[in-house]
């Protein structure tokens, strides 16, 4: 068999129906591309290798799971990436959907990898844990609401689908979990740059408590700050706000 490594936040799936729930839902919009991030025991891989006129990816940085995973499943055989997500290029030319039951530890950063690719990204479903979930979902005015509320949802509909118990998992995190769904915007908000949007968002949430106006006053013209959006808190403005106020960067 293979061994757990907490190192690399492995927690696995061993509840069947979650893993026919997450493949269902990835299923619910037509892709011809898939990438598994982090397949581990092969959970997910199982039922992924199912679908029909899929053509599958998989990474994952444990050597053990991959020897693991080529030993129990012949057909992923040429499919199997062994390298760090993060430092993985992208894995089709054509554009391709994403899943996984993604490593806890680095969640936040699964997600900023997924909107360096987004142009490419037709889909995402994802177990995160529910508190990073719930904050990717978050709307303005919540207490969640923050830099990855806005950088995603800019670019991309969330969809919370549902939560996990920890006793779906071997062996059973601390915390509960959530899968949500990534579908890309029609229209994505409208920003001056990618480069300026991330800049106020980051610079706004660094001091959330703030006034806008004392959290982002070095990217802005004083008569500029003088506007009555300035007045607010950070997790006040929407994403949209966000979009528009960057146009009136220095």
């Amino acid at each position: 068999m293979y061994t757990l490594k907490k190192s690399l936040g492995q927690h696995f799936l061993k509840d069947e129906n979650i893993c026919k729930k997450i493949v269902d839902a990835i299923q619910q919009y037509p892709h011809q591309k898939l990438l598994e991030v982090g397949p581990g025991g092969g959970a997910l891989t199982k039922y992924l290798l199912q679908i029909p006129a899929i053509e599958l990816k998989a990474v994952e940085l444990d050597t053990e799971k991959v020897d693991y995973l080529l030993a129990t499943y012949t057909d992923l055989k040429g499919k199997l990436i062994n390298q760090n997500f993060l430092d993985m290029e992208k894995p089709f030319s054509e554009k391709f959907s994403v899943t996984g039951n993604f490593p806890y530890n680095i969640s936040s950063q699964i997600l900023f990898k997924v909107l360096e690719w987004k142009e490419d990204v037709e889909n995402v479903v994802g177990m995160f844990q529910k508190e990073v979930a719930q904050r990717v979902a978050a709307k303005e005015g919540s207490k969640t609401y923050g830099v990855t509320s806005v950088l995603v949802q800019a670019f991309f509909k969330v969809e919370y689908l549902f939560e996990v118990s920890e006793s779906s998992f071997t062996p059973p995190p601390k915390v509960k979990s959530a899968v949500i769904r990534l579908l890309p915007l029609e229209k994505m908000v409208a920003m001056k740059d990618e480069g300026s949007f991330f800049r106020l968002v980051k610079a706004s949430f660094n001091q959330r408590r703030k006034m806008l106006r004392n959290a982002v006053k070095h990217l802005f013209d004083p008569e500029i700050l003088k506007d009555e959006i300035f007045n607010k808190r950070a997790e006040q403005l929407s994403v949209k706000d966000f979009g528009e106020l960057s146009f009136k960067m220095k």
